[in-house]
Order: structure tokens, then sequence, then C-alpha cells
């Protein structure tokens, strides 16, 4: 009974552990930048912001095409009291009055930008049924007409639509681009945190092996005078630090590794271990490049040319309502008008329309011309503050790769400390040992040690996150010399 117990408990246990070695992830900076564009929440949001864009411009798209409408009155019924004329007793009179009627017609539309009028091709059936005194049946039709309609001196939206709207669209494109990077940003922030904390934690633990060891050391060489009291007291100081350092550094490793689990979309309760990006190439990111490269790609120059454009097309509009209207409309079509339906529809009479219509704002008290110069002084507010925005940008484009370049000598640098700290750390520990180097000299070689290793690690952060915001600035990988647009498929998204 006690062994089949035994066995049962050694299965679960077994389970358990299987269980906990399935959670563990083990990812390498590449991994977690792919796994962050793919699932995170941030990831979703700008993929639905993109969808929404691209929904947007194809509703613009589709609205420059022909479009057919049916327009239905499938029945209406009326019964009202009337005033007529009566011509035999010459005088008016009030009259029941009922009637059925109902009409249906079919029109095809289609917008002209150039101009900003529309073309129309319609047909029109309509049906009355009267039934007071007098009843009577009667169809209209107007079996084919076809006219155009527009604005002759008022605002073209069309023609300004025209302007905006790709432009509208292509800003989506590459801001789609941009919070990509964005996101690989975050990635690298929260990656390089766990690392942080993992290589803290991994300090700590071997820095409480080496105190214990060290202190144990220590004593043997106090019961021989080796070392006095005062020295053993610090060395056991430094092996009760060790382990409240490692206590520390584990909570902190386990907030780091839930933060990164939770940007990455995951179970929270994975375990996560980071493979540190070995040194880096170096690579080559002219100044004056990248400066060409964001003014051709950032969204931000995008996002400044709208703005100029939408104001430059309220300063039309305010203008041109500013002043008289005047509106053209014309058709050619046939009609008729019978007693029954087949009749409609023969001996068409050929239906002319020719109109032209005039508005002139008289007196409106300066409203139209506040309007305007309204407009004018927005168009203007427009510009600076769209130049002051590139400014900034070209600032920030200017400082970071400047920042990226120094980057690239510091990993060199921090690289070679800490194979000296190492170095240094381990010859000192072997002389403490052997009673040749004294405890503060193993303590400063130790917090030298740690130290290069968060630089190392903080060089290498640093790098990352000025790499990845200078492809977010100029949508262009320096490493690969491909534009982020031209390998990238939109229409992926769409799925």
């Amino acid at each position: 009974m006690k062994s089949r117990r035994f066995s049962i408990l050694f299965l679960l246990l077994l389970c358990a552990a299987g269980m906990k070695a399935q959670r563990v992830l083990r990812l390498d900076l590449k991994e977690t930048i792919t796994m962050a564009n793919d699932s995170s929440l941030s990831a979703f949001r700008y993929q639905n912001m993109y969808l929404s864009g691209y929904w947007e411009y194809r509703s613009y798209k589709a609205a420059r095409l022909p479009s057919l409408t049916l327009n239905m009155t499938p029945a209406q019924y009326y019964r009202y009291i009337t005033q007529r004329y009566d011509s035999q007793e010459n005088v008016d009179v009030y009259r029941e009055q009922q009637m059925l009627s109902a009409s249906a017609g079919l029109s095809v539309a289609q917008n002209f930008d150039l101009l900003g009028g529309t073309f129309y091709v319609d047909t029109q059936l309509d049906y009355m049924r009267n039934f007071g005194d007098t009843k009577s049946t009667q169809f209209s039709s107007i079996p084919f007409r076809i006219g155009y309609q527009q604005e002759l001196l008022g605002f073209n939206a069309f023609r300004w639509d025209r302007k905006i709207e790709p432009l509208k669209f292509e800003k989506v494109k590459k801001q789609y681009l941009y919070n990509a990077e964005s996101v690989s940003e975050e990635a690298v922030s929260y990656f390089f945190t766990l690392a942080m904390a993992q290589a803290d934690y991994e300090l700590a633990r071997d820095n409480v092996a080496t105190t214990d060891t060290l202190y144990a050391v220590g004593e043997q060489r106090q019961k021989i005078a080796a070392i006095s009291q005062a020295d053993l007291l610090t060395l056991k100081l430094d092996k009760v630090n060790a382990r409240n350092t490692l206590k520390n550094a584990e909570i902190a490793r386990k907030r780091a590794m839930s933060a990164l689990a939770t940007f990455l979309n995951l179970d929270r309760n994975a375990y996560i271990e980071l493979e540190l990006p070995s040194r880096p190439r170096y690579i080559d990111v002219p100044a004056d490049r990248a400066m060409v490269l964001a003014r051709e790609n950032n969204p931000t120059y995008l996002e400044q040319r709208r703005n100029v454009l939408e104001a430059e097309r309220e300063v039309d509009r305010t203008r041109k309502e500013s002043r008289f209207n005047a509106s053209f409309n014309a058709s050619v079509g046939f009609n008729q008008v019978a007693d029954n339906f087949s009749a409609a529809y023969r001996n068409l009479l050929q239906q002319d329309l020719v109109s032209f219509t005039v508005s002139i704002p008289l007196i409106d008290w300066g409203v139209r011309k506040g309007k305007y110069n309204m407009a004018k002084n927005n168009l203007n507010v427009v510009k600076i503050a769209a130049r002051q925005e590139e400014i900034s940008l070209e600032e920030d484009v200017m400082m970071t790769v400047s920042d990226f370049n120094v980057q690239q000598d510091l990993i060199a640098s921090a690289s070679e400390a800490l194979d000296l700290a190492e170095l240094a750390y381990d010859q000192t520990r072997r002389r403490f040992i052997i009673g040749k180097s004294d405890i503060s000299s193993l303590t400063l070689a130790l917090n030298r040690q740690q130290e290069a290793r968060k630089n190392y690690i903080q060089a290498l952060q640093n790098y990352w996150l000025n790499y990845y915001k200078i492809r977010k600035l100029t949508l262009y990988d320096f490493e690969t010399g491909m534009s982020l647009s031209d390998r990238f498929n939109f229409e992926n998204r769409l799925r």
C-alpha cells in the first residue's frame, strides 16, 4: 500500500514538473520583437487603426464610382378635405378627396471630380387613383432621362478630396509601420528590463555561493589567525547581505517577467528565460541620409501636409461662399401620361430641362467675410505648427543618429570592460583564497564585475532602442538597406 502511494505521489510530482517545464519559454531579442508585433495588444490596436483607415479610403474610392439607387413608395393613401372652386356656382367649396398613389424610380449617378458636377441617368413611374366624385386612374412615366448638374462658381469638394484622401491613406500606411516600430521599441525595453533583472538575479545567486565559500575559507583562516575577527565578521555580513539581495533580485525578476509576459499577451505565470543578443556588428548610419529618408517616409510629414491641405480647402470654401454662386442643371428625356400602364410607354413626348440659378448674398453683416478671414488665419497657424513639428522631428533624427553612433562605440568598450572586470575578480578571488589579497580588494573587485555586467547590458539596451527608433523615424532598415514599406505587404493586414 505504501509502495502504491509512493508511486502515485511520484507520478504527480513528475506531471507537475512536466507542466512547469512546459511553461518555460526561452526567447532571444528577435523572437521577442516578432511575438510583440504578432500577438501583443498594442499590435492588435495598431492593426485595427490601419484597417479603419483602409476602409475609409475604400469608401472614398467607391464614392468615385457610379452609384445605382432604387427609390420606391409602394403605396400612399390620402383622405382629406380640400378646397375646390365650383365654376358653375362661382364659389369655393370644400370637398372630400381620396387618393391612392405609388411611385418607383431607378437612377444612376456619376460624380465628375474635375468640375465638381454630377451626371445622372434615371427612369420613373408614378401611379395615381382618385376615389372622389370623379374617379380616375393615371400612370405617369419617364422611361429615360439623362442630365448633368453642378455648381458653376461654388466650392468643388471632389477636387479637394482627390488631393487629400490619397494622402490620408498613405499616411495611414506609414503610420502603421511607424507604430510597428514603436511596438519593437517597447519590446526592447521590456526585454532588457527582464534581462537586467535576470542578470541581477544570476549575479546575486553567484554572490551567495561565493560569499558562502569565502566565509567558510575565512573561518578556517581565522582559526590559524590568518585574518582578524573583524574581517571574519565582514565576510559573514557579506553572506547575509548576499542572501537578502538574492531575495530582492528574485522579486524584481518575477515582476519584470510578468510585465514582459503581459506585454506579449502570454500567461502571466509563464516562466521566461532570455538570451542576450551577441555584440552587434557596426552599421553605418549617415545623418544626412537619415534626414532625407525621414522627410520621405515619416508619417509626421504626411500629417502636416494633410493639415495644410485641409486648411487650404477651408479657405477655398469660405472664399467661394462669400461671393455669389451660380448653378446649372440640364436634362433630356421622354415622358407620358395615360390611363393605363402600357399606354404610358407609347407615343412618348420629349422632356427638356435647362435651368440656371444665381444666389447673391446682399447683406449678412460680415458673417461670410469673418469666416473667410478666420480660415486664412487658421491656415497661417497650421503652416507655422507644421514647420515647428518638422523642425522638432529633424532634431530628433539628428540626435538619435548621433546617439546610435556613440552607442556602437560604447558597446565595444563595455564588452572590453566586462571581460577585464571578470578576469580581475577571478584573480582577486583566487588570491584571497590563498591569503595573498584582503577582503577590501575582493569586495571592490566583485563590485566592479557586477557594475561592468550591468553597464554592458545597459549599452546593449541603448543600442537596440536607438536602432529601432531610427527605423521608426525613417521607416528604413539600414542593416539590410531596404525600405520598410517596400518589403511590407499591407494586404496581409486584411486577413
